[in-house]
């Protein structure tokens, strides 16, 4: 069984040599990590998902044109451009955070940071640990609840099969950890933005 993996910058060159499947490959190798990577900004999978699509679309371009010359460094591209991406739709939609709409305070949503500055990293770390922090001296089954949500990112009707309670239970856990995450915050003048 012969198991050859074909670097990276082979299968570009086969790709503007005029292999087609030669992409695939390429998307296929690192469409998880570069997924992850958008939504780990915007977190909304419609925005990933546009802006994962328009990248490749800006892949395919570059390569057409014969403007890639990164040798071998094709994720590394690929990132830059996603994350330049990410940082046109924060401009274009005039850098609000995304909320959703079910008119809770969701503290997740101020984190989908615009710009990756060391500076601008070091301050969303910082803000990820305070959370992380916080969360901890939820009550269990609130701290329970939030933690399938926000970082398993499970339906309510999972939770409630997991956990064992109501769908209204587990809805009404989760508001109270939200409740209690902002009176945390409140009370400690904690700042989760920059």
């Amino acid at each position: 069984m012969r198991h050859e993996l074909i670097t990276d910058a082979v299968l570009v060159r086969n790709y503007m040599n005029g292999d087609e499947s030669a992409l695939s490959i390429l998307i296929n190798r690192h469409q998880q990590r570069i997924y992850s990577f958008i939504y780990s900004k915007v977190f909304d999978r419609d925005i990933t998902e546009d802006i994962f699509q328009d990248a490749f679309i800006k892949v395919i371009k570059n390569l057409k044109l014969g403007k890639y010359n990164e040798e071998g460094k094709f994720l590394p591209w690929v990132m830059r451009i996603s994350h330049n991406l990410v940082i046109d739709h924060f401009r274009k939609n005039n850098r609000m955070p995304k909320f959703d709409n079910s008119g809770e305070f969701s503290i997740f949503s101020v984190l989908g940071d615009n710009a990756l500055n060391a500076e601008k990293q070091l301050i969303k770390d910082q803000v990820e640990c305070d959370l992380r922090r916080i969360i901890e001296e939820l009550p269990e089954d609130q701290k329970e609840v939030l933690v399938m949500r926000m970082y398993k990112d499970m339906s309510f009707k999972e939770i409630s099969e997991r956990t064992g309670v109501s769908i209204n239970t587990a809805l009404g856990r989760m508001r109270y950890a939200l409740i209690n995450l902002r009176k945390v915050i409140d009370k400690n003048n904690i700042v989760l933005t920059n």
